[in-house]
């Protein structure tokens, strides 16, 4: 065996570090090889298992996925709200590991904001919706004349200027998330994450609600994440991430195209994700579909790798 030399071991370290540096330059969000452990009573759970993700300034993507997935978990790091175990994840160059609590304030109060599935949680009660998305301005020391007049521009996007005096007990759910909304945007982050926003809503009220989203998308040019169960909304992204086992799993893209008849047709492709590892989740269905478990074989072409399930036998492998 040969032992490379100390010079070529320090340029094999440079490399690396030069390769992770480089890993999804350009994107907002960066999540390289992500892992987070909880620890209690003895046992350990990991909720991120070395999962990778990148997002474009600008993007409105859907992330999708099983209770005990990570969802929430990465919803929680890409927040300031929790720390990653090991990997890195970087939001508008931050480096969300290696913060300060101070500067981890900083971070969540500039640069992203935050929607929850439970409108209690968003809005404070005894305030009007006019005072809820001022009060972030206020903290960050924006001048009145400057709050009360973005204030009153982010309650028009979202379609509730016409709540502006009222408590949230005065509104019906659609309108305090959208409410909700305007808070998040209040102080102009670059990121804004909202976890199963139209959870609690009916159908005709959550599409109000994902209106406002995409419309902040559109018009203010922020990146929007949003965790949801929902088909409906996921469908009507062009991107929706799949998350299994702590891992990016699988990718969808939608694009609309004109059929035969001239009339717009909304298509959907799903890509299986290969990660920094050159891991590749396959999708469940088909590994049940296929029998495909334990092992599988593979085989390369000129085009494609092959993959089919294990037939082996005693007297060898079986032709595909």
């Amino acid at each position: 065996m040969t032992v490379p030399a100390a010079g070529g071991i320090a340029e094999l370290g440079a490399e690396a570090r030069r390769a992770q540096q480089t890993y999804g330059e350009g994107a907002l969000v960066v999540c390289d090889r992500v892992v987070r452990i909880y620890a209690g009573a003895g046992v350990e759970v990991q909720a991120l298992q070395g999962l990778d993700l990148l997002i474009g300034e600008g993007e409105l993507v859907a992330m999708v996925g099983a209770s005990g997935s990570g969802k929430s978990t990465l919803m929680n790091i890409l927040a300031g709200l929790d720390a990653p175990t090991a990997g890195q994840v970087r939001v508008a160059g931050h480096d969300l590991g290696a913060m300060s609590a101070r500067q981890r304030l900083v971070y969540r109060r500039y640069q992203v904001g935050f929607v929850w599935q439970q409108a209690s949680r968003n809005l404070l009660p005894y305030l009007t919706a006019a005072q809820n998305v001022t009060l972030p301005m206020w903290q960050a020391g924006l001048r009145k004349r400057q709050r009360d007049k973005r204030t009153g521009e982010l309650l028009e996007l979202v379609g509730v200027a016409h709540c502006a005096g009222r408590p949230p007990s005065r509104m019906s759910g659609g309108e305090q998330q959208r409410a909700a909304i305007a808070t998040a945007l209040a102080n102009r982050p670059r990121l804004l994450l909202a976890d199963e926003p139209t959870g609690e809503l009916d159908s005709q009220t959550a599409r109000e609600v994902f209106g406002a989203l995409r419309t902040a998308n559109s018009e203010l040019g922020v990146t929007v994440l949003v965790v949801t169960h929902d088909p409906a909304v996921s469908a009507q992204v062009r991107r929706t991430v799949a998350i299994r086992d702590g891992r990016t799993s699988t990718e969808t893209l939608h694009h609309d195209a004109a059929d035969e008849e001239g009339n717009t047709v909304r298509h959907a492709v799903e890509y299986a994700v290969l990660d920094r590892a050159g891991r590749v989740q396959l999708p469940r269905e088909m590994l049940d579909e296929h029998a495909m478990r334990d092992r599988v074989r593979i085989e390369s072409a000129a085009d494609h790798i092959g993959v089919w399930a294990d037939r082996s036998d005693a007297d060898g492998p079986a032709e595909p």
